[in-house]
């Protein structure tokens, strides 16, 4: 079965990049190039890497990204254009075989961890989010870092909206939207989105070989460091895969 948000991407195509949640990319890639230790040769995996904003940004600093999506189309957007040192693969996070292959590696705004639930979820495995993060980690060398941003589960219920259900057993959000395309039709769409604590996500990390450094409180486009809240919309944890 198709994952559901292979139908998302493709209707959005590049309205995606519109969406305000993505200008904030330059500042983002500066984090990550100081918490990840990056330079110029560094090899990078972007986990759900959608039209490619974050590769590309990277790529034009010199390093050597590998972007992986479930969507063609998103790939296909990224491949556009596309700078030196970015190549992009059409694949499943949940399906990854690269084995200590990269000095580090990023999935951010839910582009694969924390999309693993709703329709076509992995029911095969206990938390389907936590076993893309464990193909994350084993794709990195060791003492790589690792870079996820994930839902905050307290900024979620505590500002639930009224289009979103939430289901406390999982920890699914079921986001009910309306999307708009780039010729400015719109459609009814549902999002499904896992949502996390600091201490969900530091023992899905030590499962996977992931040592934490920090777990930060963000919005999109402020990575800064800042303590984990109830007042900002997502988490961003910072890790190394043990050695």
């Amino acid at each position: 079965m198709d994952h559901w948000f292979e139908g998302v991407a493709d209707y959005l195509g590049d309205a995606y990049r519109r969406y305000s949640f993505t200008y904030g990319t330059v500042q983002e890639v500066d984090v990550l190039i100081d918490v990840l230790g990056l330079g110029e040769g560094s090899r990078l995996l972007d986990v759900g890497c959608g039209p490619g904003r974050h590769s590309h940004e990277l790529a034009r600093r010199g390093i050597e990204v590998v972007g992986i999506d479930v969507s063609e189309t998103f790939v296909d957007l990224a491949r556009r254009d596309a700078p030196e040192g970015a190549t992009f693969i059409h694949g499943d996070a949940r399906t990854m075989v690269f084995d200590s292959e990269f000095n580090a590696a990023i999935s951010l705004c839910q582009g694969a961890f924390g999309l693993a639930g709703g329709p076509g979820a992995d029911t095969a495995v206990l938390d389907p989010d936590g076993a893309i993060l464990d193909r994350i980690v084993a794709a990195v060398r060791p003492g790589g870092g690792v870079v996820l941003s994930a839902f905050s589960a307290y900024f979620q219920v505590r500002f639930l909206a009224e289009t979103d259900d939430f289901d406390a057993d999982t920890g699914v959000n079921r986001e009910h939207t309306v999307l708009r395309n780039g010729d400015g039709a719109e459609t009814p769409a549902e999002l499904w989105t896992t949502c996390f604590t600091p201490r969900e996500l530091r023992l899905l990390a030590d499962r996977a070989g992931l040592v934490v450094d920090e777990v930060r409180s963000v919005t999109p486009g402020d990575y800064a460091l800042r303590p984990p809240d109830l007042e900002h919309p997502e988490f961003l944890m910072i890790g190394r895969r043990a050695d």
